[in-house]
């Protein structure tokens, strides 16, 4: 019997038991797939990228030998989304303002005169 594909969604984070294969998602049970930003509520640059694909990796690795479980991939989702707040209020990420909604979910928008 072949397992589920397990999930883990935030607002910001989705976080997947697969692999992406000719842009589907194919259950595989000993890798993570990390899906940024769905919505497109901010505005990443390469340094914002790279530190958070470097803490997902980080976080992933962790984990090695563990079950990949709900539980494991919500503990990774919030680690993700926390430093994505990090990088918000330090203002090395911006929220974008051509996304469809503005809600401002991680925190009304940094400038440097108030960081």
């Amino acid at each position: 019997m072949e397992k589920m594909l397990l999930k883990s969604t935030t607002r910001h984070v989705r976080i997947f038991t697969a692999d992406v294969v000719n842009n589907d998602l194919i259950f595989h049970p000993n890798k993570l797939t990390l899906d940024l930003d769905p919505d497109n509520e901010f505005i990443w640059n390469e340094d914002s990228l790279k530190k958070v694909n470097q803490k997902f990796t980080e976080l992933v690795e962790e984990r090695a030998g563990k079950s990949l479980d709900d539980y494991e991939l919500r503990k990774i989702g919030s680690e993700v989304e926390g430093l994505i707040k990090y990088l918000l209020q330090n203002g090395l990420l911006s929220y974008n303002p051509e996304c469809r909604v503005m809600n401002y979910s991680m925190g009304l928008p940094k400038t440097k005169e108030i960081l």
